[in-house]
Formats: structure tokens, C-alpha cells, sequence
């Protein structure tokens, strides 16, 4: 049985659910943007108004600026924009459970099994994109193929509010004279190559000599070549499905730079929190330490090491990645960001041997602490509560919304 694909893409989710918080704002044209006080001065997401005018996603304020001098700024709020993720991805689910979500705002839909029930690939995108709008008050590009490749292709071709099918019979004829940028998987460095290969469209890869893509390309240009000619198979995974958790990290642009090892310790020592949030709520231990070290050059390094026990203590994490620091950090020049990664995770309850010279007790301790200032912070937010050494100005942004971009795989 051919499959049926659906990608659903929330138009302007951003900008949109910005809107319905706030209907003076319809009509107007407004980016959402981080702060440049906290140097994370770029476009998040436009409006369609603002996208009309040239406004586009991922360049500076001040670029935005000039093609659009009435364009209104708006922080994000991270937790509205979950909050409507959550409510699509529940209606999503009224006609499958092969539900995945690729970033915040786009899922694939598997509703081979559902055609039974709700009609064909395209009624069943045209009836959640009529309650998308209707219940959630914005509004969303639906792409419908018989893989998932063409399918997120469609939900790119025809936007806002609209339904694109792509089917096996006319594919060709739909997509192949499209710029090859527009497939999913051709970033820029693969549209170079493929550009000095004479390939500019999805048709040139599609006729393209396979063997000499893979020469140029390597596997990724068999995918590639693969994915123009239909040929994708992977799956739509399962709405309880969850990646392995491999690394749990948080990393931070400060306000200002770092310009002292007591100033690094601090900025790690709030990171650690969310990492040991994140530990507890995956249920894992952290094995290893990673950190990544970004000066104001713009130049990265990146260290890592086993830690001696291992742990979810937002204390211990901090100390290890502080000590790492220490060994392997010379100061050539100011730090502009850092992050914290906690690696070779380990199952909270698999055990673990400790030294005859550990303080068993101490190390119970600091969880137990972390503990209570999970709970406080989760009760009443979390600037509730603190350690003395982390309070003033730390150099850390206070509008720090921590999201997950979820990949999901297609190969």
C-alpha cells in the first residue's frame, strides 16, 4: 500500500502566536527578535507583513531594520510558543499516532492507517488545517506525499494556510525544475558542490551521474540523489518514540565578556543547573564532562574528561567543568560564550563503583540540595531562589528560554 505523508508547518508560528496573545498586534509588521543586550540581537521569526517587505529569518536587527524602519520588536516568549506546539501536536494525534516532530513549530504525520477512517491523504490535511485554525487561531502549510521528503517540500511550496500535494505520478513535474536548494538536506555547502557539478535544480540531481555525486558528495550526495528521485523510505516515527539521550548540554552568549576565572566559574555554575534538571528529568548521570570555550574572536575549543564519580549534582558538574577549565584554558583573549555538556550518561539506577576515598555522604548531599532547589524554583520560578556567589550581575541573560529542537531523522 503506497504510504500516505503529511508535514505540517505552523505559518510565522512565532510572529503568529504573537498575534493571538496580543490582536493589536494583527496587521502590523514585527519580528520576534532576542535581545542585543544580551547579543542575540537577530530575527527569530517575522510576520507575514514584515517577511512582504524583506524581513527575513536569521538576520541582524538592524538589517531588519533598514528594509522595514516600522518594524515593531518583539522578546520571545518560549513558553506560549511550547504551549501551542503541545495543542497542535494533540490534534495532530486525532488521526495518528506516527507523530514527529521536526523543531517547534513542523511534524510529519504517517496516516496510512487513518484513510479508512478520514478520507484521503489531502481531506485529512485540509480538516487539521481548518482546526488548526479554528481552534488555535493560526495558521498551517501542509505538504501530502507519499514520502517524507516531498512531503515537508509541499508544506514549503505553497504558504500561508494551504495544502500542497506531491503524488508519484506527478512528482516530476511539481518539483524537478525547482532551485536544489529547496530539498531538504542541501545546505549551503552541498548547493556549492553541486552548483560547480552543473546541478541547480532538483531535475539536474535527479539526471544527475550518481557515482560522480557520491565522489563529490560522499554518502550524504547518495542520499541526496536518492531523495530527488522519490526514493525515501524512512519512517514516521511513533509518537511515544524518543531519540536515545546521548549528551545533555546548556551553553550561553554572555552580555558581556568573561574576563576572569571567577567569572567563568559563576556563569558555569547556573548553567550546571540546567543541566542537572534535565539529567533528573531523563533519568540519567553524568559519566563525563564536555565543555566548549568561545572567545571574543569567535574562535571555539572545546574540552572533555571522566569525572571521578558519576553524578547529577549541579555542584559537582560545576566544579568538574570549572577544573577542566582551569587545566586546559589558556587566557589569550576575553570569553564570549560557554557550555556545559554532560556526556557518557549512565542510568540513574544502573550503580556505579566508588572510590574507597570518596565522602559517600557529601556527594548524597549536594543532590539532596539540588533537590530542594528544583522543587522551590519549579513552585514559585526561578529566580526564587539562588547561591550568594550568583546573584548581581553574573553576565548571564535573564530572558533565557531553553527549548529542544527536535531533529528527527530521515534516513
Amino acid at each position: 500500500m503506497e504510504r500516505v505523508i503529511l508535514h505540517a508547518d505552523m505559518n510565522n508560528c512565532y510572529a503568529s502566536i504573537e498575534t493571538m496573545l496580543n490582536p493589536k498586534l494583527k496587521g502590523i509588521p514585527l519580528a520576534v527578535c532576542g535581545r542585543r543586550e544580551d547579543r542575540h540581537g537577530i530575527v527569530l521569526a517575522k510576520s507575514q507583513e514584515a517577511k512582504v517587505l524583506g524581513v527575513k529569518t536569521g538576520e541582524a536587527i538592524w538589517e531588519a531594520q533598514l528594509k522595514c524602519p516600522d518594524l515593531l520588536i518583539v522578546p520571545p516568549n518560549y513558553d506560549e510558543y511550547l504551549k501551542y506546539s503541545r495543542w497542535a501536536r494533540d490534534i495532530y494525534y486525532d488521526y495518528s499516532n506516527q507523530v514527529e516532530a521536526y523543531g517547534i513549530d513542523e511534524c510529519w504525520l504517517d496516516v496510512s492507517g487513518s484513510i479508512h477512517l478520514f478520507g484521503k491523504g489531502r481531506d485529512i490535511a485540509e480538516e487539521i488545517r481548518s482546526r488548526i485554525k479554528k481552534e488555535l487561531g493560526i495558521t498551517v502549510s501542509i505538504g501530502v506525499s507519499f514520502n517524507k521528503i516531498f512531503a515537508k517540500l509541499g508544506s514549503d511550496m505553497k504558504k500561508p494556510d494551504a495544502v500542497t500535494e506531491i503524488a508519484r505520478e506527478d512528482f516530476k513535474e511539481k518539483i524537478w525544475d525547482l532551485p536544489v536548494e529547496e530539498l531538504l538536506g542541501v545546505g549551503k555547502a552541498s548547493k556549492k558542490k553541486l552548483n560547480k557539478l552543473m546541478i541547480f535544480t532538483i531535475g539536474d540531481l535527479a539526471r544527475g551521474d550518481a557515482d560522480l555525486i557520491r565522489m563529490k558528495l560522499g554518502i550524504n550526495g547518495v542520499y541526496l540523489w536518492n531523495y530527488a528521485n522519490g526514493r525515501d523510505y524512512s519512517l514516521v516515527t511513533d509518537r511515544d518514540y524518543r531519540d536515545p539521550v546521548k549528551s545533555v548540554g546548556r551553553g550561553i552568549t554572555t552580555t558581556e565578556d568573561l574576563e576572569n576565572n571567577s567569572e567563568v566559574y559563576r556563569v558555569f555554575r547556573e548553567l550546571s543547573f540546567g543541566v542537572s534538571k534535565a539529567l533528573r528529568s531523563y533519568g540519567y548521570l553524568a559519566g563525563g564532562i564536555q565543555i566548549s570555550v568561545k572567545n571574543n574572536n569567535l574562535f571555539s575549543k572545546q574540552y572533555q574528561r571522566q569525572i571521578s564519580y558519576p553524578s547529577l549534582s549541579s555542584t559537582i558538574l560545576a566544579e568538574e567543568a570549572y577544573d577542566l577549565f582551569l587545566e586546559k584554558y589558556s587566557w589569550e583573549n576575553p570569553i564570549r560564550a560557554l557550555t556545559i555538556r554532560a556526556i557518557n550518561l549512565i542510568g540513574e539506577k544502573s550503580g556505579s563503583q566508588l572510590s574507597f576515598y570518596e565522602d559517600y555522604s557529601k556527594l548524597i548531599k549536594r543532590e539532596k540540595v539540588d533537590d530542594a532547589f528544583f522543587k522551590i524554583r519549579e513552585r514559585f520560578g526561578d529566580y526564587s531562589i539562588s547561591y550568594a556567589g550568583l546573584m548581581g550581575d553574573i553576565k548571564v541573560p535573564k530572558e533565557r528560554n531553553e527549548i529542544v529542537t527536535l531533529p528527527g531523522g530521515t534516513r
